[in-house]
């Protein structure tokens, strides 16, 4: 049997797919390899392997997908390989093309079929990540604490989240997953759009900084874009609409890459 594995940093989904090709689904925990000691991570993996487990079954291959793994490698028969790769298995297939992620970050990269060949640097929720929840977040805060926010929404946010200068600035410089805050306030900020020019605005204004500063360096002419994220399917309808104006052919728009992981290594 074959063992896939998409790995967060708050739960792991698995899939083992039967020699008969039956498959079955697991959620455990989460696995951040950029926090975790690889004993904590190989203790995961061995009660998964020990749940999914069959009679007669033997693991022939394992293909582990985390966020944070920047080295792609393989042991034995286990590859350990980025999200970023997953995404692009997923979305593209044995194919070519170009791939993104967009949830409470974003990256993005062209795919030969096999590999990737180029990567335009997300940079993170400070340098980068354009596109995605946290940068929209932040760019909301930034006018919130310069009172450049309309009225309306002002006083709803004010409302719904603690609000407070000293707050925010201690939830985005001293707390221990600023990205995450950041992203929280991005559902809320969808909410706005169609009902405030303001809104409108902040939401296509962060999906443009994406297109502009990372998926226009590759050669989007010739390959579809495959995107893959929660925050990619919240915006979809957004991102349909900007892709004609850019023109951006959007092959799929999937919230988890599972599914398409389990097709390509069938």
């Amino acid at each position: 049997m074959k063992i896939i594995a998409e790995c967060g940093a708050t739960k792991t989904d698995w899939c083992a797919i039967y020699s008969d090709g039956t498959l079955k689904r697991l959620r455990t925990e989460g696995i951040n390899f950029s926090v975790m000691t690889g004993q904590n991570a190989d203790e995961i993996t061995r009660k998964a392997v020990m749940a999914l487990n069959e009679p007669g079954e033997m693991v022939s291959d394992m293909y582990i997908y985390a966020a944070g793994l920047i080295c792609e490698r393989k042991g034995g028969n286990v590859e350990y390989a980025s999200d970023l790769l997953g995404a692009a298995r997923a979305v593209c297939g044995h194919n070519h093309g170009i791939a993104a992620i967009l949830g409470t970050g974003s990256n993005s990269c062209f795919f030969d079929g096999e590999k990737i060949v180029s990567n335009v640097h997300s940079g993170g929720f400070i340098l980068g990540d354009e596109g995605g929840a946290a940068c929209l977040g932040k760019l909301f805060l930034s006018d919130f604490l310069k009172r450049r926010v309309p009225a309306s929404m002002a006083e709803s946010f004010a409302s719904s989240f603690e609000s407070d200068y000293a707050s925010i600035v201690q939830k985005v410089y001293k707390s221990d997953a600023p990205s995450k805050y950041l992203g929280s306030i991005a559902p809320w900020v969808l909410d706005w759009y169609g009902k405030e020019e303001y809104a409108c605005n902040l939401v296509e204004n962060n999906l443009r900084s994406f297109f502009e500063r990372s998926l226009s360096q590759y050669d989007m002419a010739s390959c579809p874009v495959g995107l893959v994220g929660g925050f990619a399917v919240a915006c979809k309808g957004i991102l349909m609409k900007l892709s004609d104006e850019y023109g951006i052919r959007i092959s799929s728009i999937v919230e988890s890459p599972m599914d398409g992981l389990i097709e390509y290594h069938r």
